[in-house]
């Protein structure tokens, strides 16, 4: 099977975790694109979404779902999402679609945080995909020499030659070269940094549950 299609496969198997009667919440990227394409085939026995980015908001609107503001509900029943990285605890790094904050958002509100994702994203420890960082623009500089000072190389992410603008209206690095054997520790030391918004390791938020895309089907992974 394709990558495409083990994400594929995985979004239609999401559906299992949707609650009927209740919002869920709708993480961003491409596997969770075919989770909401799935969602649509049972968007009648839902009240509708709460999106972590514009992009998704977009696609669940598409279909016909609404799409509620943080604000305006309650707990969220379930929030199913993607991961750039997921370590056999549960620990994930996010931020490779650039929604990062809204994603931590999102999940904070949920009674669950089930990841979607194929089998290239389980690893042993974090740090191998470039972790993301959401900061603002004026301490960019400055985050970028404390990252250095970990061992880490942190860049600005550029899109067509410009600095990439997020849904929130801020910068994004992208940090090479780390190791980050205690992603809880990590997690809270970087979100305390003055200019961060927010740091793409998911440990605080972490996984409930992972359904692992594989060529021999959906094999999933329950967390502590």
């Amino acid at each position: 099977m394709t990558q495409d299609e083990l994400k594929a496969m995985v979004g239609r198997a999401a559906l299992e975790q949707v609650v009927p009667g209740q919002i869920v919440g709708v993480g961003t990227g491409s596997t969770v694109n075919h989770f909401i394409d799935a969602l649509a085939t049972m968007k009648d026995r839902i009240p509708g979404a709460v999106s972590s980015s514009e992009a998704s908001t977009a696609r669940l609107q598409a279909h016909g779902i609404p799409v509620f503001d943080c604000n305006d509900v309650g707990e969220i029943a379930v929030y199913i999402d993607g991961a750039d990285e997921i370590d056999p605890a549960g620990h994930m790094i996010k931020g490779g679609g650039a929604a990062l904050t809204r994603e931590k958002i999102v999940a904070a509100q949920s009674r669950r945080f089930v990841c979607i994702a194929d089998a290239s994203k389980l690893v042993d420890r974090l740090g191998a995909f470039p972790l993301p960082v959401e900061v603002i623009p004026m301490a960019a500089q400055r985050i970028v020499r404390q990252f250095a000072a970990l061992g880490g190389q942190a860049t600005l992410r550029l899109k067509d030659g410009q600095p990439l603008v997020t849904d929130n209206g801020q910068h994004l690095l992208d940090v090479r070269g780390l190791a980050i054997n205690d992603p809880l520790g990590f997690e809270s030391e970087v979100n305390q940094w003055p200019g961060v918004v927010t740091v793409g390791v998911f440990a605080h938020q972490k996984a409930q549950l992972c359904l692992l895309g594989t060529p021999e089907g959906v094999r999933s992974l329950r967390f502590d």
